[in-house]
This record gives C-alpha cells, sequence and structure tokens, in this order.
C-alpha cells in the first residue's frame, strides 16, 4: 500500500485541508485537531455527532499558533461571537491543551439518543488515547466517499486491518498501529457534496463489526507525503492484544 491523500483537520469536525506532505509529531500530523469548539454551558468539545453543521465549516492552518475558520457563508471567523450567533448557542474555539476534550457520542446513531461521554487524550481534540494518526484504504471504501471518514492518511491498496500490532514506516515517520477504528454517528452526517445516509453506518455494523479504518500512535516523528509506500518494521505484540480485546468494549467514538 501507498500513501494516496493526506488530511488535516485543524477545528475537530470542520472541512480540512488535502496536503502534499505534512510534518508528524508525537501528537500526530501537524496541526491535526487542534483546535475545537467547546460548548460554554457543557463544557463538552462539540463535535458533528451533536451537530452537524460544523462539517460545512472549514479550517486551515496559517501557523503553528493561528486557525482560520471559514463559514458556510464565505464569512471567515473573527471571535467566538460570530461561531456561537451561527450554531446558535454559546461556544468557544479553544486550542488543545494538556487536559483533554470532553467528548459524547449517542449510544442509539438511529435516534441519536441514549448519549455517554468520555475524556480524551492531552495536546489535541483526539476521540481515543491510542489514536494520533488514522489509515484508511481504497480497498475498504469501496464506493463511498472517503470523505465521510475523515483519515488522516488514504492509501492506494487494501489490507489496513492487518497493519494492526505491527511497527510500520511512512515516509520518514514511524507509526504503531494500534487499533481498528470503530466508527460512530458521524459517517452518516451530510456535509458539502455528501448526502446523510444512515445505510452507510447500518453496513459497516451489519458486515465489519462496527470497524472501518486502523489508528495508530507515532513512535518515531518524522514527514509523510503522497506517493510513500507503508513499510512493516517489525510486530507490535503489545498493540496486537490491545487490538483483539478491543472488540468486546463499547464503540464510544469515531474519527471526526
Amino acid at each position: 500500500m501507498k500513501v494516496l491523500q493526506i488530511w488535516r483537520y485543524p477545528v475537530k469536525s470542520m472541512g480540512g485541508e488535502r496536503l502534499d506532505a505534512c510534518d508528524v509529531t508525537e501528537v500526530g500530523l501537524v496541526g491535526d485537531r487542534r483546535w475545537g469548539v467547546v460548548d460554554v454551558d457543557s463544557g463538552k468539545v462539540l463535535t458533528a455527532k451533536r451537530d452537524g453543521r460544523l462539517l460545512f465549516a472549514t479550517a486551515r492552518l496559517i501557523d503553528d499558533d493561528e486557525v482560520q475558520v471559514r463559514l458556510p457563508d464565505g464569512q471567515v471567523l473573527s471571535d467566538d461571537g460570530q461561531l456561537s450567533d451561527w450554531l446558535g448557542r454559546r461556544v468557544s474555539l479553544q486550542r488543545a491543551g494538556e487536559s483533554g476534550g470532553r467528548f459524547e457520542n449517542p449510544r442509539d446513531f438511529e435516534a441519536e439518543s441514549d448519549w455517554m461521554s468520555w475524556q480524551g487524550p492531552p495536546k489535541a481534540w483526539h476521540d481515543m488515547k491510542r489514536v494520533r494518526v488514522s489509515l484508511l484504504s481504497t480497498g475498504s471504501v469501496g464506493d463511498w466517499d472517503v470523505c465521510r471518514f475523515r483519515p488522516n492518511v488514504f492509501l492506494e491498496g487494501e489490507g489496513e486491518d492487518r497493519l494492526v500490532g505491527e511497527l510500520i514506516r511512512v515516509g520518514s515517520a514511524t507509526l504503531s498501529v494500534q487499533k481498528r477504528l470503530g466508527r460512530c454517528v458521524m459517517v452518516t452526517r451530510a456535509q458539502p457534496g455528501i448526502e446523510k445516509d444512515l445505510d452507510v453506518l447500518r453496513e459497516i455494523n451489519r458486515h465489519r463489526d462496527t470497524f472501518l479504518a486502523v489508528g495508530a500512535l507515532v513512535e518515531r516523528i518524522g514527514r509523510i507525503a503522497i506517493g510513500d509506500e507503508i513499510v512493516t518494521v517489525r510486530p507490535n505484540k503489545t498493540a496486537a492484544l490491545l487490538s483483539a480485546t478491543s472488540v468486546l468494549t463499547t464503540n464510544v467514538a469515531g474519527v471526526c
């Protein structure tokens, strides 16, 4: 398999940037999910699981300390008040810190009810503690639009599930592939050029045991680029054991 596309999402649940290459740090692609929209009243990170309109805004990284957000009407975000007015709730655009964010997901995606919440890892608004980079292949996506699944690295080929438990090299970065990624209501949401479709998650649940894509931690920082081949360095038995038990746990999150 080789790298076909690279995606960075500076603001969690907003549209992101397609890149030719990107540096990878210990918390993932530089700038990926570094900012999030926090609901002031609940204190939770607002994602498109709760408010699908977020997917129609776009974000791009200006530098390490600044992000530019463009709302669906073309306005460039200038303050939290403007963002709050658009969403109809009090929100704040915040950079991820040391404490991590509080996330939520409906157990019943059909009715969008029975919401559960949990604490995410620090320094980036990632849902899952053992995922800093997500990888998905053309073989797994099939006829679906890859943008539904918001991977960081879209691979040409198939078989990313077999990478779980492996230490792999992509470009000059080394990743420890930890687990298959359980999917959630996010993949059903409408976004630019994509219609709402509950059948996407129904099919994943029915034919793939809720999983699509894999998640990795960064073992060695480096740089990845389109065309880089996936090279297996060595097995990672600890990650393989953890992955084997993950199917027994409740699926609480997706990549958003």
